[in-house]
């Protein structure tokens, strides 16, 4: 039931206002003005005019007794009469043997406690108690200890039956004393507004269980417990997630923007919290932790700048606590269940998948297959393919309103995604992200459809490949870039390359080994800078004049001339030959 959020549906009565309408209706007949919207599905109501009008104290224990199977799964053991002599057993209308110990009853002294039933799971005897003491007992027994509303529907029926005992007994033929009268209206102005509070929670209570089971019914979500809340309570409800985000709200005074706070104070407050067993009082706001095995995965919090919450409010707050860890459980199942299926698809597809079926499960995963999609390759050193990771490099690379397929291939993270990287954007956020710019990242060429993916994979690799193995490893290269580098990839035989790089460089190579030299960098380096003196000296750290002395050992050692282009482009192809496909090797 949905109340105006301008009227709650947990006032704030004073206790004497709570007085004056129950004490002006004594001795008149009474008419509750509230509408009992909820119904009755205990019998508690109507047990209650019964028990208040038996005048036999053996027959309210009966009739309380009776009560006992109808709210839930438990079964009345004994009913005991407090007298002068001790405790009375009130005999039942079944004909069963009685399994109460009598003398286990005068063990617990007045308390309430277990009497050790044989072959029950559960068994307690709840104490009848009125003004002057201890009244009587019922000894209740279950197969299972009772829940949250079991344990409140008992202890509501012990009250009644309690109040019912205490008025009974305040009911002589005749007294001597004069005040006598005024002394039984009062108790029974007093038995009338414990039943009026103990009708009041149960009709308030039972409206947050409904509430909020019409809001799990329906698949409402978090916006949906929100405004039950917001409706139950009046005021402005609220749902974050673990770092202080605003996840949903409903109610007045939306703080626009969001207030953000700072991780230390955050982690304080979660702390602070987590410590107390319920809802806690932070400032202005009630909150309590959805954190199902002590796992963190939401904050609920009513916002309260006039304390005006009270037992009501905590209980309805609860409450809307328990269906979001049920929802927050729901959706984490759900996108662990979508991660893995993406996770499987991408990885069929890198490896070759049907087309037909390629597309069907794509669009299971809400995902578009049809569109263009480029393959991009992420390996950050020192950084492990995690979860952590893989979540930032998603975020990084999530250039339009559809989320790429991502998978992991050792330390590297893999993705297919339509947008093709802004040229260093993805790097540059990846850096800030990791707090370091040591990584590279490969991006291959248009991909049109699914058959194209394995092909789109290796131009990736091929680009992260050449990127780490340059001058400058750290950064993104992209595989229609590479000109040269485009077929000199991995599908061209080994040995021929190898056969090459002896032909033109096998002279510089020994002469490196034999004598400890750089003969071979230096001349990668000089075609690197575009044959410029000033640039290659720079990069080997050295002197133009030490550059030149080497060049000219170069021109000795190899007996070739630099001067003539094709020696230079062969040269050259060496050189990248030896530096990318070889990783420069002696």
């Amino acid at each position: 039931m949905a109340c105006h959020p301008s009227q709650r549906l947990f006032p704030h009565a004073s206790d004497q206002e709570v007085t004056r309408r129950t004490s002006n209706t004594a001795g008149t007949e009474r008419h509750d003005p509230r509408p009992h919207a909820a119904p009755d599905p205990h019998g508690l109501l109507v047990l209650s005019h019964l028990l208040f009008a038996c005048t036999e104290q053996s027959e309210i224990v009966r009739l309380a007794m009776q009560q006992v199977s109808v709210l839930g799964p438990y079964h009345a053991e004994a009913g005991y009469l407090a007298t002068g002599d001790g405790l009375s057993r009130i005999t039942g209308r079944d004909t069963e043997a009685p399994t109460v110990d009598d003398a286990r009853m005068k063990e617990l002294g007045e308390a309430d406690g277990c009497v050790c039933l044989p072959g029950r799971s559960w068994d307690w005897a709840f104490g009848l108690r009125g003004a002057d003491g201890l009244l009587g007992y019922i000894v209740v027994s279950s197969h299972s200890g009772p829940d949250e509303q079991g344990h409140f529907l008992l202890s509501t029926l012990v009250g009644l039956a309690s109040a019912a005992l205490s008025l009974a007994a305040t009911r002589p033929a005749h007294h001597e004393d004069a005040g006598e009268p005024s002394r039984l209206r009062t108790e029974r102005d007093t038995a009338l507004r414990q039943l009026d509070t103990m009708r009041s929670e149960l009709h308030l209570q039972n409206t947050v269980h409904e509430t909020l089971a019409r809001v799990a019914a329906r698949g409402g979500g978090e916006d949906a417990i929100t405004q039950a809340l917001y409706e139950l309570t009046g005021l402005s409800a609220s749902i974050e997630d673990r770092f202080g985000n605003l996840r949903s709200w409903a109610g007045p005074d939306r703080p626009d923007p969001y207030p953000v706070r700072s991780s230390i104070h955050q982690e304080e407050m979660l702390r602070q919290v987590a410590r107390e067993a319920g809802p806690v009082k932070v400032r202005d706001r009630l909150i309590a932790l959805a954190r199902p095995r002590g796992d963190l995965l939401g904050v609920l919090a009513l916002e309260d700048p006039e304390a005006t919450a009270n037992e009501h409010t905590m209980f309805a707050l609860d409450h809307a606590q328990r269906s979001l860890v049920q929802e927050l459980i729901h959706m984490r199942e759900l996108t662990e269940v979508e991660l893995r299926l993406r996770r499987q698809l991408i990885d069929d597809l890198l490896e070759g998948a049907d087309e037909t079926s390629a597309y069907a499960r794509a669009e299971a995963v809400g995902h578009d297959l049809r569109r263009s999609h480029y393959v991009v390759v992420v390996h950050w050193p020192g950084n492990a393919a995690d979860d952590s990771f893989t979540r930032a490099v998603e975020q990084a690379t999530s250039t339009t309103a559809t989320r790429p397929l991502i998978t992991r291939r050792g330390d590297r993270v893999v993705l297919l995604t339509e947008g093709r990287p802004n040229d260093d954007s993805v790097y540059a956020a990846l850096s800030h992200e990791l707090g370091t710019p040591d990584g590279a990242i490969g991006v291959s060429t248009r991909c049109d459809s699914p058959d194209g993916v394995p092909r789109c994979y290796r131009e990736a690799l091929r680009a992260l490949e050449v990127r780490q193995n340059s001058r400058q490893r750290n950064g993104t290269t992209f595989f229609d870039n590479l000109g040269l580098y485009r077929i000199l990839g991995p599908g061209n035989d080994l040995r021929e390359l190898e056969g090459f790089v002896r032909e033109w460089l096998g002279q510089l190579i020994d002469y490196d080994a034999g004598h400890d030299t750089e003969l071979v960098e230096t001349l990668t380096r000089y075609f690197d800078c575009g044959g410029n003196y000033d640039d290659a000296a720079a990069s080997l750290t050295i002197h133009r004049s030490t550059l030149r002395y080497r060049l000219q050992r170069i021109r000795e050692i190899s007996d070739r001339n630099l001067a003539d282009v094709d020696t230079r482009l062969n040269l050259q192809v060496a050189t990248r030959l030896w530096k990318i496909i070889l990783g420069g090797q002696r």
